[in-house]
């Protein structure tokens, strides 16, 4: 049985094989994970992003494409996360349709959330919110963003440093979910590291 789903938004790192990185997707959403992003900044491959596809549709899960509305499209994704410099998303919308889950990267920025949000994203992620290993030099967000980004109306994805021990002050401080890469996929037994984290109210 599928365990409760987590508040865990799961991001796909680059470096594994696809064999392996299949294998430890299938326990991260065996174990809960309903939100799932395929993430690869070396170059997306269409043949993963497919089989990733196939895993989302077993388990009901979300798969969400990284910066790639036309990659998105061609697998049947569930949606497409857009950073500052990946295109409009009333173009991804054109693209992908009005039931697509498309999200923003906001960085610190709650003008830029405000504007996308009134442009029809579904969320909005800010970010980092800790130092972040896959991003050292990222900006970093304050805590209280989360919280007074929620007068947006949209919900609030947290992102950058991401642990399971400081997942619950991202939550508190207005997060409705946390976006983890390295946490999860560096773990020994990766079930095991995503069932530490918060379950969906």
């Amino acid at each position: 049985m599928r365990s409760r789903p987590s508040s865990l938004y799961l991001l796909t790192p680059d470096g594994l094989g696809r064999d392996e990185l299949l294998r430890r997707c299938r326990a991260a959403l065996a174990a809960g994970v309903d939100w799932l992003q395929y993430r690869a900044k070396a170059g997306a491959d269409p043949e993963t992003a497919r089989l990733l596809r196939a895993l989302t549709r077993e388990t009901g899960a979300r798969l969400i494409i990284n910066d790639d509305p036309a990659l998105a499209r061609s697998v049947g994704a569930d949606g497409v996360h857009l950073g500052r410099d990946d295109g409009s998303l009333a173009e991804a919308r054109d693209r992908l349709g009005a039931d697509a889950l498309i999200g923003a990267s906001c960085y610190d920025d709650l003008e830029r959330a405000e504007r996308l949000a009134a442009a029809g994203a579904d969320y909005l992620a800010f970010g980092a919110v800790f130092a972040s290993p896959t991003k050292p030099d990222a900006v970093r967000c304050p805590l209280d963003v989360l919280g007074r980004a929620r007068r947006f109306g949209r919900p609030v994805v947290a992102i950058g440093g991401i642990t399971a021990d400081n997942a619950a002050e991202a939550l508190a401080a207005g997060a409705d979910r946390v976006a983890v890469l390295s946490d999860v996929f560096a773990a020994p037994d990766v079930a095991a590291r995503v069932r530490a984290y918060p379950s969906m109210v």
